[in-house]
């Protein structure tokens, strides 16, 4: 086991940088000493030096750990030595026009939004959603483009009063969409973050998908307290319960809305997103949903049309 300081040694990953994937993305997952210090595995300094060979050969840190997570790239037992951070994992092939375009309009509105610009990021959130339906750009450009957010508050670029500006400005789109998709009579499915969760930009995004497959939804939004949402589940009688857990510090608090659900016999309880990890997942009835919104909704829709 290693420190944080001996794992940044053997990785060249810096200790604040290993901190926010940490933080943002769950990727790493360290285990802690009594005393709270963070001890790295040989498996976790794998996964550092493939984050580092993928960010470094141009892929943004949202999307390379969105693709360890998802078991898309092999995360292999390399040798600890100058050569690992170039042979950990294959570089990434030549751009098509389309990925081309796709990275062009991401750096759009990162660009926008680093530039506090309210004009220029609806202007760039325009664009996003002028490239195709909702579901097709919801998993491939519009949730990267806010996950890059993320990478440019990282590297500094990016003030924390401008990421919520554009933030909010997603959340607004995003609501738009979940409106025009029509309101349920009833709700079948109740979708919402656990008690102090803020990152509600997937759950919402979710939600509006659910809602396009004519499934009523309530939509809760972020920082939902346990009581409330088994109030909510009591009063709708929804079939189903989705937990958003985007961050690794969500897990415990949705593991409560878990517990809590399931007391109340609730017949689909599923968590989804970056940080839901095989810990919460499935015991009586409990659903572990893909990463991708449009597969995650389509998982639950079948879902409840089995039981329907």
């Amino acid at each position: 086991m290693y420190t944080i300081k001996e794992a940044s040694a053997r990785t060249g990953v810096g200790a604040p940088l290993i901190r926010a994937w940490e933080r943002r993305y769950g990727v790493v997952k360290p285990t802690r000493t009594p005393s709270g210090y963070r001890l790295y595995d040989d498996a976790t300094i794998n996964v550092l030096l493939t984050m580092r060979a993928l960010t470094e050969s141009g892929w943004t840190a949202s999307e390379a750990a969105r693709a360890i997570l998802a078991g898309e790239v092999a995360v292999d037992e390399v040798a600890i030595d100058e050569a690992a951070v170039a042979t950990a994992v294959p570089r990434a092939p030549a751009p098509s026009a389309a990925a081309t375009h796709r990275a062009g309009t991401i750096v759009r509105f990162v660009s926008a939004a680093e530039s506090a610009s309210p004009v220029d990021t609806e202007a760039a959130l325009d664009a996003i959603f002028a490239s195709g339906s909702f579901e097709a750009v919801v998993d491939d450009l519009l949730l990267p483009a806010c996950a890059a957010l993320g990478d440019s508050w990282v590297a500094g670029r990016l003030s924390v009063a401008a990421e919520h500006a554009a933030s909010a400005a997603v959340v607004r789109r995003l609501a738009a969409v979940y409106q025009a998709a029509g309101i349920p009579t009833r709700p079948s499915v109740v979708v919402g973050l656990p008690p102090g969760a803020r990152h509600e930009l997937g759950a919402l995004a979710f939600a509006a998908a659910l809602r396009r497959r004519r499934v009523g939804v309530l939509y809760l939004g972020p920082d939902v307290t346990v009581d409330g949402w088994v109030d909510v589940l009591t009063r709708t009688r929804a079939r189903a319960a989705v937990i958003g857990v985007v961050m690794a510090a969500d897990r415990a608090a949705a593991a409560e809305v878990v517990t809590a659900l399931q007391a109340l016999a609730v017949p689909i309880i599923a968590v989804g997103g970056a940080a839901a990890g095989p810990e919460l997942a499935p015991t009586n009835g409990m659903r572990l949903l893909p990463l991708r919104v449009v597969e995650a909704a389509a998982a639950i829709a079948e879902a409840l049309g089995r039981r329907g």
